[in-house]
């Protein structure tokens, strides 16, 4: 029998964009001739890869891969409200078109409400009335599974509100708190506050989005593979300059939340470059091979309105459309992986 392509996995934030993720993860545990070797997530991505990893060594050895399918089906129905999403999807056929969906949002008076609200008034403003609505989800993880020694190793990003720097979190570090932190939209959620281990000094974070959707650099230890697979929930690029308010908004979110990764593979192809030219050797800097699973077409039509709301028809069509784009990518490149990178960086940054 071949063996297994190691390959790691780079899953962006976006919230309930992250089904999308979902379904190119359910995808993947498919196929045996994947083993999945390093997890680092931002945000939605934290979740994901929480669960997957959590699944995968539900069986002591890292290799349950119908465990781990269970484990982000079970995450996405906490997401939604919903027990069984399966039981929803004949409706999803006969909705309306992505697009129509996202604008109803948009002009939904409660969203419209809700959206102005969080820009006038803090998440603090609540007092005791306040409640981080994903803490109840994060909570029913294992974190013994989720920080084994087994499986892949997973990374999980926040950003230091005081320093605005990024904070990975690995190992036993890795709880409720650093995964609400990655996830802390700080319009939506209060900083989550940490107490430094080595300093004693209490630290608030906010979403890990700001500072790396989502990090790279923690995969490129020797030990781990070469093969880096983003998974790319914000659309890299638009065709039409947005010219109304939520579309203006919604432009900036999508740049902001991308700019850490795109500073990151600018200085992946400088260092392949130079390697390339003989001024490195790989011994000395890593040579990543980047792969991308995306499907801008699909995001375009979608906003930061479908972000904040997780509708079971939008979570439906995402995985399908993230198993569907999985599909096509290794169809494409699975002979790439392990080989060679399927990204075309120098015509990224051309």
């Amino acid at each position: 029998m071949e063996k297994p392509k190691r390959i790691n996995l780079a899953l962006q934030g976006g919230g309930a964009h992250g089904a999308f993720t979902w379904g190119v993860l359910d995808r993947l545990l498919e196929d045996e001739g994947i083993e999945i070797a390093g997890i680092s997530g931002t945000s939605a991505g934290a979740l994901n890869g929480a669960a997957l990893k959590a699944g995968l060594v539900a069986d002591g050895k890292g290799q349950d891969r119908d465990g781990a399918r269970a484990s982000l089906d079970a995450l996405w129905h906490s997401v939604a409200g919903v027990h069984d999403l399966r039981l929803t999807s004949w409706f999803a056929q006969f909705a309306p078109h992505n697009e129509l969906i996202n604008q109803a949002f948009q002009a939904s008076p409660m969203f419209a409400w809700a959206d102005m609200t969080s820009r006038a008034v803090g998440p603090y403003a609540y007092g005791p009335f306040y409640a981080n609505p994903l803490q109840s989800v994060v909570e029913t993880f294992d974190f013994d599974q989720v920080c084994a020694d087994t499986g892949p190793r997973l990374f999980v990003s926040a950003t230091n509100v005081r320093t605005g720097k990024i904070r990975v979190f690995d190992g036993d570090e890795i709880n409720t708190d650093a995964i609400l932190a990655s996830a802390c939209l700080p319009t939506v959620f209060q900083a989550i506050e940490m107490t430094d281990p080595k300093t004693g000094t209490v630290e608030a974070f906010w979403d890990g989005g700001y500072s790396g959707n989502p990090a790279l650099f923690p995969l490129f230890d020797p030990a781990l593979p070469a093969d880096v697979v983003v998974v790319n929930i914000n659309p890299l690029f638009r065709p039409d300059v947005p010219k109304s308010g939520p579309d203006i908004q919604n432009r900036i979110n999508e740049i902001s939340f991308n700019s850490s990764l795109l500073r990151e593979l600018r200085a992946i192809n400088f260092v392949k470059r130079l390697i390339s030219s003989g001024q490195l050797s790989s011994g000395q800097m890593r040579d990543v091979l980047v792969h991308m699973i995306a499907d801008d077409a699909l995001m375009r039509d979608l906003s930061t309105a479908t972000k904040l709301v997780p509708s079971v028809v939008t979570l439906q069509r995402l995985k399908a459309a993230g198993r569907a784009a999985t599909d096509a990518f290794l169809s494409a490149h699975r002979d790439d992986l392990n080989t060679r990178g399927s990204v075309d960086l120098e015509q990224m940054f051309g």
